[in-house]
């Protein structure tokens, strides 16, 4: 089976719900960003700091190239992994790529008091992270064959509307962008 990738903004639930996915399909799983730090041996934060952002989303770029070569893999993403067009091109061409989707209001609620994300390291970060929505959204939904809204779900009833979602796509392939909402969304 191709991979199932994760995308969507930092704070969304992409590790979290990825790694459930796969513990519940007998799946590997894989984090980017974690593969990324386990690779270089230092943190996003200092790659950031010593490469810059660019550097960083080049590291990001061959791995994603790298990762998308493998079967029977649920992968969670960087939440700019959209920004490239070559990510984008990628994702396209192999994978079922799952967006979650959550409201920038949920994810400052989730993200207000995280010191460990280099893009919110800014005078204004519940600003930048309404910016970075806005940047990253549209891009998100090109590349989507599936897009699940998540808004204040636990974990668990992500999970669940996640596989409802993937199955129904899988039974109708080629059909893109299944919207998955219910009770629950902000």
């Amino acid at each position: 089976m191709e991979p199932i990738v994760f995308i969507g903004m930092m704070g969304a639930g992409k590790t979290t719900v990825g790694r459930a996915y796969a513990a519940r399909h007998g799946l590997a799983f894989i984090d980017s960003d974690q593969e990324l730090e386990a690779r270089t041996g230092v943190s996003i934060p200092t790659i950031f700091a010593v490469e810059g952002e660019e550097g960083f989303r080049e590291r990001e770029t061959r791995l994603l190239a790298e990762l998308l070569g493998r079967e029977d893999l649920v992968l969670a993403t960087g939440g700019g992994v959209v920004l490239r067009p070559e990510n984008r091109a990628q994702l396209r061409r192999r994978g079922i790529v799952v967006y979650l989707h959550v409201p920038p209001e949920v994810l400052w609620e989730r993200l207000r008091h995280d010191r460990h994300r280099p893009l919110l390291q800014v005078p204004q970060p519940r600003q930048r992270i309404f910016e970075l929505y806005a940047q990253r959204d549209p891009l998100y939904r090109e590349v989507a064959d599936v897009v699940v809204d998540g808004g204040r779900l636990k974990p668990a009833a992500m999970l669940a509307r996640v596989e409802e979602a993937v199955r129904d796509y899988l039974s109708g392939r080629g059909e893109r962008a299944v919207i998955a909402q219910g009770e629950g969304d902000a």
